[in-house]
């Protein structure tokens, strides 16, 4: 916590002196739950009061006669309220199918925990205590999962959905007691213990003991028929449950589906100023349309951190999202956001992701429409220490991912020493505008990869067909590479499988971009292009000048800076990523169509300028 509190500070001094003078792009927050007193809503047909000492009893209509959140549940119809005292309330499988709020008293801070403390221990003599545990969670891979590709970086316990605490630190999981220290603990599933290798006498130790906290379900539910509206919850915080922490039920296609067929089971579910941490999978499962997610903190999850499927006009703004996949399983593709299946025109703006370095950070996965990612900060996802593959694109942690989809607007973000900036794959009509790279390489690529023969079937249906893998631009974008930088600024790919099938070119136009990278002639490209007109497919270029009597098309306006010959940032120490006005490539930049402007939050008469912050 202190780690990423001091990581803040210094992204919010960047973000402070950027903000002194002009209208930037990230916007410097607040990110995160927002500290506020709540307002008893005004339009609650009924109000419920809660507490962890509640009376099953009471009837929950006074704040100080409170019952139990457990009670409230089932009692709550459309309209309604549950107003929650604040304090700890190891609870969980709440259901719920109606469209209420739930939120604080006030200023006080509830917390759902999914653990109980566990008191019971009996000292075995060789470092070693054990308990008895009756709340377990076992589990396998999923079938898709390719074990003879994984098997020897994810031993099979990782898997189980248990999850451990001593005085608030996560342990991992170990796969005998013969492994178990003071960091790790071992479950034996077949006779119910539990052991940890630190003496708990004077620990709090908890365990996990439920799946979920709240489950809004489309059945029927406390004698209720749903009633289709998402719950509003807010000023929670969520922590140490066995799968997911809040789950939104709703139709989930397996196949091609029409937008009108899907998102409209549970509509309208708001989730605001509430922090979800340490979910043993997922801190948030959710369908259906018109979801947001505002000023929330998402952290210390494990395959994903939020989930959202086959969901449209979604919003994502001002969150954190840090530190997914804290098992390091591999093979499953993590994200800290995945946006799956057939999602139209999710919104991504002015997020925080931070810290990711075995997660993907936000990846728009098969079949999504018309994706809008924009003025959103992203660091330090993956990896990038060496000169990374130049024959494919993965593995790879990639920042923003879009995959298998068609059209998304990204403009106005930064991206910051991360394995890969963006990745464009197999997707057609990106429009990449506005962009400050810093140590992380733009990816756009494709292969023959269809529905025909697939190992998951018929995701590659859901987007554009192999030949149909095209319309990206590349426009007014900053790509910088440091001295220690080894990897190319842009990378264009394709298999060499389909190179004789695609010979024209995935980018429709790139140009006024400025590039800046440390090159040393004939030993370090700063740009690899396929399919190439002059080589077998793919060839690196060393400097701009031959890329652009090459490719005059995508380049005549571009410009290329040795990063050792110049100073590009006021403030680059602090992650001041402004351009200084005396940097002779800050007019490289052109006009863009108003509609860019407008989802950047500009005037449309701003001057045209390179990378994400506009300079007047």
């Amino acid at each position: 916590m202190k780690t990423l509190t001091r990581k803040l500070s210094i992204l919010l001094i960047g973000f402070i002196s950027t903000n002194i003078s002009i209208n930037s792009q990230p916007s410097g927050g607040p990110y995160g739950p927002v500290k506020q007193t709540y307002e008893i809503p005004a339009d609650a047909n009924k109000i419920y009061y809660v507490a962890p000492d509640g009376k099953p009893e009471a009837s929950g209509e006074s704040a100080e006669i409170p019952t139990t959140i457990e009670i409230a549940i089932s009692k709550v119809k459309t309209g309604d309220a549950i107003i929650l005292h604040g304090g700890t309330y190891r609870t969980g499988n709440l259901e719920l199918n109606q469209g209420i709020t739930i939120q604080p008293y006030k200023n006080e801070q509830p917390v759902l925990k999914g653990t109980y403390v566990a008191i019971e221990w009996k000292d075995l003599e060789a470092g070693l205590w054990v308990t008895s545990w009756e709340h377990l969670f076992p589990e396998k891979p999923s079938t898709w999962w390719r074990r003879h590709r994984n098997i020897y970086k994810t031993p099979l316990h990782r898997f189980n959905n248990d999850m451990v605490f001593v005085n608030g630190k996560f342990l991992q999981s170990a796969g005998w007691p013969g492994e178990v220290d003071e960091n790790t603990y071992y479950i034996d599933y077949e006779n119910k213990e539990v052991y940890i290798g630190i003496d708990p006498s004077d620990k709090l130790v908890e365990i996990t003991a439920f799946d979920i906290a709240i489950h809004r379900i489309t059945g029927k539910c406390h004698g209720k028929t749903s009633d289709k509206i998402g719950p509003v919850i807010k000023g929670i915080t969520f922590t140490q449950y066995a799968y997911r922490a809040i789950d939104v039920e709703g139709y989930f296609p397996e196949g091609l589906s029409n937008e009108a067929d899907h998102g409209k089971d549970v509509v309208g579910t708001t989730i605001e100023n509430c922090e979800i941490s340490y979910c043993s999978r997922v801190a948030a499962y959710l369908i259906g349309n018109n979801l947001t997610i505002k000023n929330c903190k998402i952290s210390n999850t494990s395959t994903e951190g939020i989930y959202i499927k086959s969901s449209s006009d979604v919003l994502l703004e001002k969150n954190i999202f840090t530190k997914n996949n804290i098992e390091n399983i591999t093979g499953y593709f993590p994200a800290a956001v995945k946006i799956f299946n057939q999602s139209y025109r999710v919104t991504c703006n002015d997020n925080l992701v931070i810290d990711h370095p075995n997660s993907n950070g936000i990846w728009y996965d098969v079949g999504n429409v018309d994706g809008v990612f924009t003025n959103n900060w992203l660091e330090n996802v993956g990896n990038i220490e060496g000169e990374g593959p130049k024959d494919k694109m993965w593995p790879s942690r990639n920042a923003f991912f879009f995959e298998i989809s068609k059209g998304a607007v990204c403009a106005g973000n930064v991206f910051v020493n991360c394995d890969h900036g963006i990745l464009v794959l197999n997707s057609s009509n990106v429009h990449i505008y506005q962009n400050t790279f810093i140590n992380s390489p733009l990816c756009i690529g494709r292969d023959g990869r269809s529905a025909q023969g697939d190992h998951f079937g018929w995701h590659p249906s859901t987007g554009p067909d192999v030949d149909e893998r095209y319309g990206h631009i590349v426009v007014n974008n900053l790509m910088y590479g440091d001295e220690d930088f080894l990897r190319p600024l842009l990378f264009t790919w394709q298999r060499n499988d389909v190179c004789d099938r695609l010979k024209e070119s995935q980018v429709q136009q790139m140009d006024h971009n400025v590039y800046i990278h440390n090159t040393k002639i004939n030993t370090k490209s700063f740009l690899v292009w396929s399919p190439d007109i002059t080589s077998d497919c793919q060839k690196e270029y060393f400097s701009l000048e031959n890329f652009k009597n090459t490719y005059p098309e995508f380049s005549r306006y571009s410009l290329f800076f040795n990063t050792n010959e110049v100073t590009v940032f006021k403030g680059k120490d602090v992650k001041n990523y402004i351009i200084l006005k005396s940097f002779k490539g800050m007019k490289a930049g052109m006009k863009l169509p108003d509609n860019i402007y407008k989802k950047l939050g500009i005037d449309i008469n701003t001057a045209p300028y390179i990378g994400a912050y506009p300079t007047n």
